[in-house]
């Protein structure tokens, strides 16, 4: 039996965003639903609006992976249980609240240096925004419309 998907999602908000308290997982799980609601592109064609497609997007978040470059990832969903933050972090998000900080972003990545790069992915597909804890969020370009 599949995991439902509110568990997954507060499992993901916990394994990619649990150490940065409260702003900076309302940002992650805000830039998630950003994908879901997004009108074009990649992430309105896989994931067609539905939270569970666009979790389990192919090569999206290592949180999903059990390997990481052919090595073990002990960080992932299936191995962390979420607390009643991140049940309460994924609520408020699917109840369309959005980080003020990452209107519009579609990605978010941890470069684990004090800068963030320009651009994200590296298809420059997305450019900087803002910078919430330790995450670098990104919004599209032109460039995203053509996924």
């Amino acid at each position: 039996m599949p995991m439902p998907t509110r568990e997954l999602f507060a499992r993901m908000i916990k394994c990619e965003a649990g150490g940065e308290g409260i702003n900076g997982m309302e940002a992650v799980a805000s830039t998630i639903m950003n994908r879901v609601h997004v009108a074009y592109g990649e992430y309105l064609r896989v994931g067609q609006g539905d939270l569970r497609r666009v979790l389990e997007q192919p090569g999206q978040f290592d949180c999903l992976r059990t390997t990481l470059r052919g090595v073990p990832n002990p960080q992932n969903v299936w191995n962390i249980s979420p607390d009643q933050i991140h049940y309460d972090v994924a609520d408020w998000a699917l109840a369309g609240n959005v980080h003020p900080g990452v209107v519009d972003t579609l990605w978010y990545m941890n470069p684990f240096v004090p800068e963030c790069p320009p651009y994200f992915p590296y298809n420059r597909a997305g450019v900087q925004l803002n910078r919430v804890v330790q995450h670098c969020f990104f919004i599209p370009t032109s460039l995203y419309a053509l996924t």
